[in-house]
């Protein structure tokens, strides 16, 4: 399905444009576009998460290869320099870019010679293969392959002057050390090494300039790989932090397709006949779930919230939960984040992110720990396992008590109404929550719509959870009857929706946004059944597009159409209208329920699965421009825009 010919991939345009993504499960991954050329500071062969799944760091930024046959040199790489040259034009031998399973796969047609490569991870390990094949010649094929390499942070550049890295030549190949750091090591199977040690100045990087960002940067020619290759033979380069990885391309090879096709099989029954761009989301899926080991817990999981710069947030890993996990055949993965986040719990609430230095969890978040629940609860509903909800039950009490008497950020109940109120000045806590210089750009303080449909859902779980295990389950039945009552104050009856906010410094707050499909969406639902009706119907006139839906109407005067600029101006429009993927799940599942017709419900999610090729080849992107023609922005692959398809796609199913 992912399979691009010459017309494409000779493209700049295109080849330029088009991201990949290959994970290794503990935050590490290696990143990059069809042609080579790097966009962003975030490209690299291997970003090593060096404390799981946080803390990456660029050690290997790219491969620069040339291959000779025949007597003529064809370069297989291409550069943009600061200047905005291209320079050499390597795409133009790039006749095919495909995808197997999560593999990039390069084919360079070299006259009559085929020369492919490729690239992927080891599942567990800080270890990117490179393979290459000679597939096709009539003769041999002499190949030399540069390695361009850094050692800094992924959020950061690299300004060389007279900065030093210490290359050694070591058994099949070199050891490259910065120093106070840990080395890592570039090997191969067949290839001759050489140390060099050259920086290369002045890679422009077109994306971070777009994003308004400093976009220039350095990396060091560390080394020259050499090789010979005749028809059918392969060679491979293997980067790790290990001294010893496998060094065996084929065998490595085999490991990593047979670890996807497990994958494969125990997603199947869960998907049901799916077309080929679901059956990808399922190893799209796989590529954000990751280790967070901690003190007792060596097999804790988390998730990372999109790539390539977000860690693991607890809003973005519990709506992601169930549609990563349960319905990819993996309800393991998910009990087990769950006992993870169980640990973090304090004073009532869940880590809104995890910083990448690896400090204390940040908490300023209202929507993450309600989302616990409904987790919890699809959870139980996939699986049965009323054995993880009784050990869960005592943190799930101790959240809905300190949420009833006070915790941080002004987050408590109001005895008045039953609904929960939340806000602190200069601090963002629903997932609409940009910040930049101090400015909150939706502050939304008051009492938010979708956070008091997560409310009322939360308490009704918590009633089915108290009858399931044999407990007493009046007090959540008398607040969640009371959150119901008070839950009437958000409809809007002139404008025919729900008030974004209510109780706010400003009143009540008319907005339509999105964030009222919660309150229809949800297992329980507070709204009337024409009050549902009429939710979906205003939001999918003024908020539905093709990618997912506008965080606010475009006939409302602060709204913003396109994402883009410096980080204030990307960040004003990042919830001011900016199109969502994530919000598709919630839309289809609100529409179903509304209409009750699968087919059209699950048609909603088709112009997303064409995005597989759009953006980040094989995952879906974080946002998308509020105007037509909608084009993708922000993170190539993000959780929560997979997981919404994958688990819209579930619940649309006939059973």
């Amino acid at each position: 399905m992912l399979d691009f010919g010459r017309e494409l991939c000779s493209n700049p345009h295109f080849s330029v444009e088009r991201e990949w993504l290959v994970t290794n499960g503990l935050g590490s991954y290696a990143a990059g576009t069809i042609a080579g050329v790097l966009t962003r500071r975030y490209h690299g062969l291997l970003v090593t998460a060096l404390q799981p799944p946080v803390g990456r760091s660029l050690l290997l930024a790219k491969l620069d290869e040339v291959a000779t046959y025949n007597g003529l040199a064809y370069p297989l790489f291409t550069n943009r320099w600061q200047d905005g040259e291209l320079e050499p034009e390597g795409y133009l031998h790039l006749e095919r870019f495909r995808l197997e399973g999560t593999t990039p796969v390069w084919t360079f047609a070299c006259a009559d010679a085929l020369l492919e490569k490729r690239v992927w991870m080891e599942p567990g390990a800080n270890t990117t293969y490179v393979r290459y094949d000679l597939c096709r010649g009539s003769g041999p094929l002499a190949l030399r392959i540069k390695v361009i390499a850094n050692h800094r942070d992924h959020h950061g550049r690299t300004q060389a002057g007279g900065r030093r890295m210490c290359v050694e030549r070591v058994a099949h190949g070199l050891r490259i050390t910065t120093a106070g750091a840990a080395p890592f090591y570039v090997l191969s199977d067949g290839a001759e090494a050489t140390p060099q040690h050259e920086w290369y100045t002045g890679y422009y990087l077109s994306i971070e300039d777009y994003r308004g960002l400093e976009a220039e940067d350095d990396h060091l020619y560390a080394g020259l790989f050499e090789a010979a290759l005749q028809p059918g033979d392969s060679v491979t380069l293997v980067v790790s932090t290990e001294a010893h990885p496998c060094l065996v391309g084929h065998a490595a090879y085999v490991k990593r397709r047979a670890y996807e096709e497990r994958l494969m099989e125990r997603a199947r029954p869960y998907l049901g006949t799916a077309p080929q761009a679901v059956e990808q989301l399922v190893l799209a899926a796989d590529q954000f779930i990751v280790r967070r080991s901690q003190p007792g817990d060596p097999e804790g999981r988390s998730i990372i919230a999109g790539y390539p710069w977000f860690g693991d947030w607890g809003r973005d890993t519990m709506i992601s939960l169930p549609g990563l996990t349960l319905v990819t055949g993996r309800p393991e993965v998910g009990a087990r984040i769950l006992r993870t986040f169980a640990h973090y719990v304090d004073q009532g609430m869940l880590p809104n992110r995890f910083p990448d230095e690896g400090q204390v969890p940040e908490y300023n978040t209202v929507d993450a720990t309600l989302w616990y629940f409904e987790a919890t609860r699809a959870y139980l509903a996939a699986t049965g396992d009323e054995a993880l909800v009784n050990d869960l039950y005592p943190v799930l009490c101790g959240i809905v008590e300190w949420h009833r008497r006070g915790t941080r950020y002004g987050i408590r109940l109001d005895p008045e109404d039953g609904l929960l109120y939340a806000g602190q000045e200069g601090v963002q806590l629903t997932w609409m929550d940009a910040k930049v210089d101090g400015w909150v750009v939706t502050p939304r303080r008051g009492k938010p719509v979708e956070v008091n449909a997560l409310w009322y859902n939360a308490l009704r779980i918590m009633a089915g959870f108290a009858r399931c295990l044999g407990r007493q389950s009046l007090l959540y039945e008398e607040l969640a009857d009371r959150a119901a009552e008070g839950f009437g104050r958000f409809w809007n009856a002139g404008r025919g929706y729900c008030y974004d906010v209510i109780d706010g410094p400003d009143g009540n707050d008319p907005a339509l946004r999105p964030n009222q499909l919660l309150a229809v969406s949800l297992e329980h639902s507070p709204l009337a059944a024409a009050q549902q009706r009429a939710v979906v119907d205003a939001c999918t006139r003024q908020l539905l597009t093709s990618h997912g839906l506008r965080s606010l109407a475009p006939d409302d005067a602060a709204y913003i159409g396109h994402y883009g600029g410096d980080r204030r101006q990307r960040d004003a429009a990042y919830h001011q209208g900016t199109v969502w993927g994530w919000l598709i799940g919630p839309f289809v599942q609100a529409h179903l329920r509304v209409y009750g017709d699968r087919e059209q419900a699950r048609s909603f999610l088709r112009p997303l699965l064409q995005q597989l090729s759009g953006h980040g080849v094989g995952s879906l992107s974080e946002i998308f421009d509020g105007d037509a023609p909608f084009w993708p922005r922000g993170c190539v692959g993000q959780a929560w825009t997979v997981a919404e398809v994958l688990y819209a796609w579930h619940r649309t199913r006939r059973v």
